[in-house]
Formats: structure tokens, sequence, C-alpha cells
């Protein structure tokens, strides 16, 4: 049974929800499921807004159906390769063997990679290239590295309408609302929209600015992802997480603290020093279990709040597995600009503050706030005093 909506009176939305894959690009959980956002723009000439994963070609393949009837449509839009966006693209082509795929030369190429096609009609388009509809035109701009090299993005301006592929998007599935909304947005998907960025475009935030430089330029009245709901209204909400995110400034003073703990000694150090902050008035903050917890979660907290606390014990003369992989996450996604501390653990060996430290020295613009707490195989009660000291210092480095 087709599932569709119209965005406005000529843009249908035709995308579906998957609440069964667990994972996200075979890394990231997404227990709240994802969405797969697809368009018609219906006008003198009917052009398809990209396609969508495998996963929910059922879906896709009904919407569409439904929204297209017995008309032929004239053009397919691929902004970028993404198999979880162009998993219908070769299918779309063998049926509609007449239609135009309109792409960047690089994702042209990339579909002989990906499923052996060449499209029998093509039209390659770069940065400034538009497509007329009839009424709606569509103005073409670069999107490299938002997150694929080959990214174009479609600006219709004739409702104002930008097609951002993945930009302004995110984890979970839509429950049945396609159009963001401040309020339940703010209460329901901000984490996963956060997560979303952070993991996934964390790393270009350069890339990011150009494109919201250029966005700037434009008379927008709605967003159209790829994932997650439609901006109508509120875009500058969405518009300013993005800014914060792509310069690496955090969105709110407060503390994550992440840990790894194989007897439990140094979560106790770190549950402790939570404890003493929440008494000295930190109300932002957030306790990660590395153990049991996916490094994106990490991620995403090291983007949102100011100060960063990591705790380790050694591991076979180095640092604990699980904290290596979160810290070299966090490089990976290009987190900086963060204050952080250390509460380090060791019995015959005390390696996992160099090691920390180590790490960490490779990230851009990260400040240590406090002494290093030190742990031997537990903490002391001799040693409250210095935990209390360091509490004092992060808060305050928050002021």
């Amino acid at each position: 049974m087709f599932a569709v909506r119209n965005v406005t009176d000529d843009t249908v939305w035709i995308g579906a929800d998957d609440r069964s894959v667990p994972i996200f690009e075979g890394m990231f959980p997404i227990p709240n499921g994802v969405s797969y956002n697809s368009y018609v723009i219906k006008d003198e000439k009917t052009i398809i807004m990209d396609t969508c994963d495998s996963s929910v070609a059922k879906q896709y393949w009904e919407n569409l159906m439904s929204v297209l009837g017995d008309k032929t449509p004239d053009y397919l839009f691929v902004g970028h390769m993404e198999p979880d966006h162009g998993a219908q693209i070769k299918h779309i082509v063998d049926t509609y063997p007449e239609i135009t795929v309109v792409a960047s030369p690089r994702a042209i190429e990339m579909m002989n990679d990906f499923y052996g096609l060449v499209p029998k009609n093509k039209m390659e388009v770069k940065e400034g290239d538009t497509l007329s509809l009839g009424r709606h035109t569509l103005h073409f701009v670069s999107g490299m590295m938002v997150h694929w090299p080959e990214v174009m993005v479609a600006y219709d301006s004739y409702d104002g309408t930008l097609f951002c592929e993945d930009a302004f998007g995110t984890f979970g599935a839509l429950d049945g609302q396609i159009f963001a909304d401040r309020e339940s947005f703010d209460s329901k998907y901000i984490d996963d929209a956060r997560r979303y960025y952070t993991n996934i475009v964390g790393k270009y935030g350069k890339h990011v600015q150009k494109l919201l430089g250029k966005a700037a330029g434009l008379d927008i009245k709605r967003l159209c992802p790829l994932h997650g709901q439609i901006w109508d209204r509120d875009i500058d909400y969405i518009l300013d997480k993005y800014q914060h995110w792509s310069t690496y400034q955090p969105e709110e003073k407060g503390v994550v603290i992440a840990y790894a703990s194989m007897y439990g000694n140094t979560e106790s150090a770190a549950n402790l020093l939570a404890l003493m902050l929440r008494e000295r008035g930190v109300r932002n903050l957030s306790v990660i279990n590395l153990m049991s917890t996916h490094p994106s979660y990490l991620v995403s907290d090291a983007f949102r709040y100011s100060n960063i606390v990591l705790a380790a014990p050694t591991y076979n003369n180095g640092l604990q597995p699980m904290m290596v992989a979160a810290i070299e996450d966090m490089a990976g996604m290009a987190v900086q600009n963060r204050k952080y501390s250390l509460i380090a653990n060791g019995s015959w060996s005390a390696a996992s503050e160099k090691c920390m430290q180590e790490l960490i020295s490779g990230m851009e613009g990260m400040t240590q706030v406090g002494d290093s707490f030190i742990i031997r195989s537990s903490m002391k009660a001799d040693q409250t005093a210095d935990l209390e000291l360091l509490a004092d210092k992060i808060v305050e480095s928050m002021q």
C-alpha cells in the first residue's frame, strides 16, 4: 500500500522508514530506525529526486507508482551515488529506458562502478547549471564532501526548496511526521540529528561551511534532506546547529564523562566525579560507558559539550582498547577546541595517562583542565580532595 504526502502542490514525498536494520553504514547503531527520502516534482516535465536504500525498495516502488501512474518520468536526478540513496537507479533506468539521468560527471562515472550502468540518456551538470521543468527551474550547486566528493544539491527557485542531499539529515524513523516541528524535534530528534551529523559529516566542517555560505545566497523556504524531516519553518534553528557543528564550537557548556573500566574501579571514580560536578551546579552532563556504548555517542556529546573527561585503565602496558577506539573516533571526526580532563588507572604499570595524552595531542585546540587524576588500582579515601579539586577546575573552566 502506497504512503505518500505532498510537500508542495507539485512536489511529493515518496520516502519510507526502516525500523528493522540495527546499524547504519555497517557501523552506527540506529535504535530509532532511519528514513530514506525521495521526491517527485510534477510539472510539464516530471523528475524523480534520488531513489532509496534496497531495504525499503518495495515501499518506495509502491509510492513511486502511485504518484506516476501511467506517466513516464522525464528525468532522474542523482545527487550522489551513495548506495543508501542509489540502490534503485538501475531499476528505474531499466523500467524507463528513455529517462534522462541528471547527475554530476563523477556520479555518472560511479554508476558504472557500482551498477555497471551507462545511462542511454544523461545530462551531466556542474555548479551553476539549470534545468527547466516548466514552472520549476532547478539550479545545481556543488556540495562536495558533504559528505561524498560528487555531491550536487538542487535548488528549486519556483518555491524555494533546497534538495539538500545528506545535509540537514538525521537518524530516526519519521513516524509519520515528515515536517519538522522545532519543539518536537528538539525533544525527540535532536540527539539523533547531532549523532548523524557528527559521525558522518563531522570531519568535513570546512566543506559544510562552504555549502552554508552558498545557501545563504538563496531564498530558501524549505529544506528537503534524504534522511529525516523536511524543514519548512524554523529553518534558522537547524542552520544554527550546523553553524556550531561545522565550526567545532560547543552548543552548550557542559561535560561528557566517558570511561572504560574492567573491574569497576575506574568507573567508580568517573561516577564520583559526576556527582561532584552535579553538586557544583553542572546540569548539562552525560556519562558514557565505553564498554557497552558505541563511540558514536561520545563523538556526538563531544561536539555538544564544552568539556570532555576521559577515564581509563592501563591495559597490556598501553591503553584500554575501547578508549583507544573512542579517542581515535573523536580525532577522525575532527573534534577540536575542547577542554579535557583525564582519570588514569594503573596497577603494576601506569601507562594509560601517557597514552591518552599522546592520542589527544593529535587533536586541534585541545586544552587540559586540572592535573590528571591518577589511580593506583583503586581510588583511596585520601584522594577525594584531589578529585574535588579537579571538579572545581572543570567548573571554573566553564565560567
